[in-house]
């Protein structure tokens, strides 16, 4: 199932969004929550990005600090995965690891460094 990726660009706020193809999955597949990919395996030349969450098929969302690519029931206090009401809330959440497996739906990057070409363009091409 290919990756639907979410790019991020913080200088000007906004966010983009494609699917990407099998081949391009494959590249992301066994990376990690915080790690910086290089933006020529997915068809953005120039560009690292550094992997920042996402999603899985369910909805589950991938935690930092679960590792593995499994879902688990754990005990969270905070995003992501709960955003309580109150102070001091804790709940029993089901989550996913932070390894990017091929149950993965979404895949949240941020951009770190711009490559020459302007990204929306990169991504028509992509399309």
């Amino acid at each position: 199932m290919p990756f639907k990726l979410v790019i991020s660009d913080p200088e000007t706020g906004k966010a983009v969004q494609y699917e990407l193809d099998d081949a391009k999955t494959n590249a992301l597949v066994g990376k990690t929550i915080g790690e910086i990919v290089d933006g020529d395996v997915l068809g953005l030349p120039g560009y690292k990005l550094k992997i920042t969450g996402g999603s899985d098929s369910s909805g589950f969302p991938i935690r930092p600090n679960m590792h593995g690519s499994g879902k688990k029931r754990i005990l969270i206090r905070g995003p992501p995965g709960l955003r309580p009401k109150r102070e001091g809330i804790a709940r029993r959440k089901t989550v996913r690891g932070r390894e990017l497996s091929a149950a993965i739906s979404q895949v949240n990057i941020r951009i770190e460094e711009k490559g020459s070409t302007p990204i929306e363009e990169l991504i028509v091409k992509a399309a």
